[in-house]
């Protein structure tokens, strides 16, 4: 392990805030929060295309431990960021959306419609959270406790995993 703070992108997904129309609160709360997480944290924003989403994901992934995008998770024609990020997968991490969703459904039933959801670019940690900033701070903070294993693991560190787990997770 290096001195060095892993590195996070935050990626906001919507057609407003790139034609400068609306401001960015999801994607400035979440770098906030990442940030006093100990994450060096970078930023960017596309329109809801799956084109432009897709590149942008995969340019962060290559240079970060953990890429977030907020928005594009619900239900309108324009909400794709799930149609451009999970072929990009090399896999899901179904845990992650899952407990997204448990969370944000303890504030509001809408979060059962969320398609928020994790998975893996080669080293990195890809997270997909809701637009609202309520929801994408909800959303980090379901994961936020496994994030250090997650990125261990993903680095080849299998210290904590013991023959006997329970015993290897104590240690």
């Amino acid at each position: 392990m290096t001195d060095q703070p892993r590195r996070a992108y935050v990626l906001t997904v919507s057609d407003g805030v790139v034609a400068g129309t609306r401001r960015d609160e999801s994607g400035a709360a979440l770098a906030e929060r990442l940030s006093s997480a100990g994450y060096a944290v970078d930023r960017g924003a596309v329109a809801d295309d799956a084109a432009d989403i897709a590149a942008a994901v995969v340019a962060a992934a290559g240079g970060h431990d953990l890429v977030i995008t907020t928005g594009g998770t619900g239900l309108t024609p324009r909400d794709v960021t799930p149609q451009a990020v999970l072929p990009l997968l090399d896999y899901v991490v179904p845990g992650l959306g899952e407990a997204m969703r448990a969370d944000g459904r303890r504030s509001t039933p809408f979060a059962l419609l969320s398609r928020s959801f994790g998975g893996v670019i080669g080293a990195a940690l890809v997270l997909a959270v809701p637009g609202s900033p309520n929801g994408a701070l909800e959303s980090l903070e379901a994961v936020l406790p496994v994030l250090t294993h997650a990125h261990e693991t993903l680095a080849g560190d299998s210290r904590r995993h013991g023959a006997d787990g329970q015993a290897a997770a104590a240690r």
